[in-house]
């Protein structure tokens, strides 16, 4: 990590600099159990939705110099990150790519067009140490016959139509090797839509036809031949999913084509768990394969915290009613912070990565 900028930000506030300071080192004390996982025989991966990195469209931002260095500490504690809503604008992507220093990298996807994918990139960002990018990517179009089913006019019934369609944010698949473990990432953004109706099923639709597809992939490549146990077709989708709940149709459509969720983050496995949009997925044919842990990380645990509400009041102060209460200011700075950090919270999983042992194993025992 680069902590120098935390200096520069005194030329123009002391004060926030300070409070930078201050606020990663209670970050780096929190998440120091986080980071000591990390090693040779493993690999950190996560998914993340950062709330609309970082163009200031909605007039709640922009976020401010303190902001990138909590986010890029979160990312630290990671080898592989999976990153939703990046803009068209990679300059905050590529400052927090400069906190995490030179053995950070990414790939990033083009902007998604038009008013379903609102201008959005994903984006994988990797430590160059412990992972290695297989020089595969792409995005995924459907072919006719397995597109998406959606209406035409769905607000209105009398002109509802249905039709093909692509996904609304194309997924992005990359092919990686950390240690001895191949696989191919598929990061998405699911359309939303709504909570009922037409575009309910169209985000149903969406969810299911991705993991027909990546299924089908799969299935269709040819296998391993004798001693070639890791040369396989091994995928993992993560991201946001726009996933109601474990028990929703939204849920069984992501685990209706042989996906499977890790038990270290079902959701009924996570106390205190309220929201499940962000999802890790897995679908994989090496059976050394092995995830030993996982969880969620709280962006909010030492920085943007309830008790700064007052800090950062300047910040948001245009956003309150006048003569606003306490509870009104609470409620706007509740919504402002997640400009700043973000309304998702990091989800993770611990997956094996030495399968030394197994290979050698056979070899001796001849």
């Amino acid at each position: 990590m680069n902590y120098s900028g935390v200096k520069r930000i005194a030329a123009e506030d002391p004060v926030a600099s300070k409070r930078c300071a201050e606020r990663l080192l209670a970050m780096r004390a929190t998440l120091r159990g986080q980071r000591e996982r990390r090693d040779d025989s493993r690999l950190l991966l996560a998914t993340w939705n950062i709330r609309d990195f970082d163009s200031n469209r909605f007039g709640m931002g922009p976020r401010l110099p303190e902001t990138f260095f909590y986010i890029a500490e979160i990312i630290s504690c990671f080898d592989l990150v999976a990153v939703q809503e990046v803009n068209r604008d990679l300059a905050p992507l590529q400052k927090v790519l400069d906190i995490l220093g030179p053995d950070w990298d990414f790939i990033a996807t083009d902007t998604t067009e038009g008013r379903g994918g609102n201008g959005e990139r994903m984006a994988f960002l990797y430590n160059r140490d412990r992972v290695r990018f297989r020089n595969i990517a792409g995005e995924i179009v459907l072919p006719e016959g397995q597109l998406v089913v959606g209406l035409t006019g769905a607000s209105d019934p009398t002109t509802s139509a249905a039709r093909g369609l692509q996904f609304a944010r194309s997924p992005f698949l990359v092919s990686f090797t950390s240690g001895w473990f191949k696989f191919s990432l598929c990061t998405v953004h699911i359309y939303f839509g709504d909570e009922s109706g037409d575009l309910l099923e169209r985000r149903i639709a969406e969810i299911d036809r991705l993991a027909a597809f990546l299924a089908k992939r799969q299935d269709d490549a040819p296998r391993p031949t004798s001693g070639g146990v890791g040369n396989v077709e091994n995928f993992i989708a993560l991201g946001d999913f726009n996933v109601v709940s474990p028990e929703h149709r939204t849920m069984q459509a992501l685990l209706a084509h042989g996906f499977e969720v890790p038990a270290a983050i079902d959701g009924s496995r996570i106390p205190g768990r309220d929201h499940f949009y962000d999802q890790i997925a897995t679908r994989v044919r090496d059976d050394r394969f092995d995830v030993t842990a996982g969880g969620i990380l709280d962006p909010f645990a030492d920085v943007f915290r309830d008790e700064d509400v007052e800090v950062y009041r300047p910040y948001f102060d245009d956003e309150l009613p006048a003569d606003p209460t306490e509870e009104e200011v609470r409620s706007v700075y509740r919504r402002w912070r997640t400009w700043q950090m973000s309304d998702h919270s990091p989800l993770w999983v611990e997956i094996l990565t030495d399968f030394a042992d197994q290979y050698l194993r056979p070899i001796a025992e001849r």
